[in-house]
């Protein structure tokens, strides 16, 4: 009984993923999105300086990231 239970539940949060709204018409006082958020330039990224890097073999650079996509993940050790 606990399994189809679970089962339900999923279903129900697939169900939510595909439900289909439908945007509210612009009313004359809003405002347009901007296109780009206005945030300053704080200027080029600082070099990396940790030594130690869990998965990997030799420290990391910004230079050998150039160009591709980057999740960063923080945490610590508690």
């Amino acid at each position: 009984m606990k399994q189809l239970w679970i089962f339900g539940l999923l279903l129900l949060g697939l169900s939510a993923c595909g439900t289909v709204t439908t945007p509210e018409p612009e009313s004359e006082t809003s405002k347009p999105m901007p296109v780009r958020a206005s945030l300053q330039d704080l200027g080029p990224a600082p070099e990396l300086t940790n030594e130690v890097w869990l998965n990997v073999d030799a420290p990391l650079r910004l230079a050998d990231l150039r160009g591709k996509v980057v999740a960063i993940d923080m945490w610590t050790f508690g």
